[in-house]
């Protein structure tokens, strides 16, 4: 059944990858299993990805970021310039991850997300999205100590060509949205409380951004979330209040603001409320994938109501507070539970949308 609805709603990206395919990874990695027949494997759990979706009514598709290693390392994975001990992440958990680490320039990505948009538009005629690595994620690979023969400079010049050319392949190849996932942006104000980082971060990615045509920049967005991974996060102790008003000043025309999980949501819509200007829509968050527990659509209808109460209905959607599997080796949440919260939202959205009148 579609769901026709006057407020928007979309995934923000990762799915938990089949059974199926996470004991592929596992053989791939073991070296008793080819690229070729994981790739096949990779394309079958997209096609089961999307067709679920499709029967749950979104009206906007992805392809649960099924062929990518994680949603962070997939442009660099298999790149033979890179080692392995790069910056850590903690989490609250006490679990960390760790990115690699550029060995030498020059820098360039090995896979452009444009490759899954096109891998899925196989499967499906309905508006994709395709979630991509925001540059400030990437900008973390170089080295405190210079690469010899390749400054920091360079790389920055090398890295914003990339990353435009990794969002202009998206929206050529069709995509309805191309979404930068930015949940370093709170990671930042942790790692440096007066916001310094904060502000490099920002101005990198508008370096980016500011390449696109206003038409262009409408069909692009902005993921902001505290970092999911094993029912964990790494920056959900970071007041909102500080990273808002510089997430709204990036160049995009979409917002997608992790807000189910947040311990005071009508705080932090009232500083919302405050970034708001003509031509953005803001989506809030409401299902949490950390959360065990499936949402009802009423609970979703009542987030979603309260959410109008501070944006106006023109400039709202909906949306999942983050990807359910950001990591492929994330199996935290099932499949099953994700699709439930994802039809709770969808479902949710339509009843606030006729409690709207609209």
């Amino acid at each position: 059944m579609v769901w026709i609805m006057s407020i928007p709603t979309e995934p923000i990206g990762s799915i938990p990858r089949t059974r199926s395919l996470r004991v592929a990874l596992d053989e791939h990695a073991a070296g008793r299993l080819s690229a070729a027949d994981l790739t096949t494997l990779q394309e079958q759990a997209t096609a089961e990805t999307l067709a679920t979706l499709e029967q749950l009514g979104c009206p906007v598709l992805v392809d649960g970021e099924q062929s990518k290693p994680s949603f962070v390392t997939y442009p660099v994975a298999g790149l033979t310039n890179l080692d392995p001990d790069g910056a850590v992440i903690p989490f609250a958990d006490g679990h960390t991850r760790q990115l690699p680490r550029l060995a030498s320039g020059p820098f360039r990505y090995r896979t452009r997300a444009e490759t899954f948009v096109r891998d899925a538009r196989r499967h499906t005629d309905r508006p994709l999205k395709q979630a991509v690595i925001a540059p400030s994620a990437l900008s973390l690979l170089y080295p405190s100590d210079p690469i010899a023969g390749y400054s920091r400079e360079e790389f920055l010049r090398d890295l914003a060509d990339e990353a435009e050319a990794d969002i202009r392949g998206c929206l050529e190849a069709g995509a309805h949205r191309v979404q930068l996932d930015f949940t370093e942006g709170r990671l930042s104000l942790k790692l440096d409380p007066s916001g310094g980082l904060l502000d490099d971060f920002v101005a990198l990615n508008n370096t980016v951004l500011e390449r696109f045509s206003e038409a262009e920049r409408d069909r692009l967005g902005v993921h902001t979330c505290p970092g999911g991974d094993h029912d964990s996060t790494h920056s959900l102790d970071v007041d909102y209040a500080g990273l808002l008003p510089k997430l709204f000043g990036l160049a995009v025309g979409n917002f997608y603001v992790q807000l189910a999980g947040e311990p005071d949501p009508e705080r932090v819509l009232r500083i919302i409320t405050d970034q708001l200007r003509p031509g953005i829509r803001v989506f809030v968050g409401v299902t949490d994938p950390i959360d065990p527990r499936v949402e009802t659509p009423e609970e979703v209808r009542d987030r979603v109501l309260l959410a109008a109460r501070y944006i106006p209905v023109e400039q709202l959607g909906t949306c999942d507070d983050c990807g359910f599997s950001p990591f492929a080796d994330d199996t935290s949440t099932s499949r099953e539970l994700s699709f439930a919260k994802i039809g709770a939202r969808v479902r949710g959205t339509e009843l606030a949308s006729r409690a709207l009148g609209l």
